[in-house]
């Protein structure tokens, strides 16, 4: 479930204006995570994941793909050990230091078998003014499984500060997912990110939630208290 990348933020920290949109670019990332957080809940069962992406974009325009190793589907009695994400959209400055992002963005598990479908779609817009950017992401379907769940909403809060060379982000989020009061919660984190050279970022995350809903085998707690290590390299 592709969140923005640690690379752009660090970027984003490190120059009080935007960038120049009048370029094309390719870009692509790799990496490893000690545990796959989304939105606050484990999808790998608390368990280390690989993960890796490919994104062009083109002045305003972009599009990208980004998958990882997932487990929550097999736990859920599906089939799927990946999730592929599909993505799109516009991005741009509104006024100096007021920027946008508007897309859409489905999460895809194949050959899931989950009744409802794993499968996702959403559109978000974001609004970002100096560090700190608010986002909405609203489901055009049922929401990673849940069922009558079309029209859940997520709305989060992120800022990005360069300290001493290092990216720090908090963040704040609150998943509703529709007809289902009982798994709707709010998010937690604080991520500390620090670009050692050659592309490479390594990157540690308090994370945490408000909800004991998410249970995988053997009663592992999947939205609980945690700190995860990453490392990302891009090219």
């Amino acid at each position: 479930m592709k969140t923005r990348s640690i690379l752009a933020a660090l970027a984003l920290a490190s120059s009080a204006a935007l960038p120049s949109l009048a370029y094309a670019d390719l870009a692509f990332n790799a990496g490893v995570v000690t545990d796959y957080r989304y939105r606050g809940i484990s999808q790998t069962r608390l368990k280390p994941a690989l993960q890796g992406g490919v994104d062009f974009s083109s002045g305003p325009f972009y599009v990208g793909a980004w998958g990882s190793t997932i487990k929550w589907v097999k736990d859920g009695g599906g089939d799927a050990s990946v999730e592929l994400d599909l993505y799109g959209g516009f991005k741009g400055e509104i006024v100096k230091d007021l920027a946008y992002d508007v897309g859409i963005l489905t999460y895809q598990y194949p050959s899931n078998k989950l009744n409802p479908s794993a499968n996702t779609t959403e559109v978000y817009g974001a609004l970002t003014f100096g560090p700190a950017t608010l986002k909405y992401s609203h489901s055009t379907t049922n929401l990673f499984g849940f069922a009558n769940s079309k029209n859940s909403g997520y709305v989060d809060l992120n800022a990005t500060f360069d300290i001493a060379g290092f990216a720090v982000t908090p963040h704040v989020g609150r998943q509703t997912v529709k007809n289902n009061g009982a798994a709707s919660y709010t998010d937690f984190s604080l991520t500390v990110a620090k670009d050692i050279g050659n592309g490479i970022v390594l990157s540690a995350t308090l994370v945490d939630t408000n909800t004991s809903a998410y249970v995988g085998p053997g009663g592992k707690d999947l939205g609980k208290a945690g700190l995860v290590l990453g490392a990302k390299i891009g090219f």
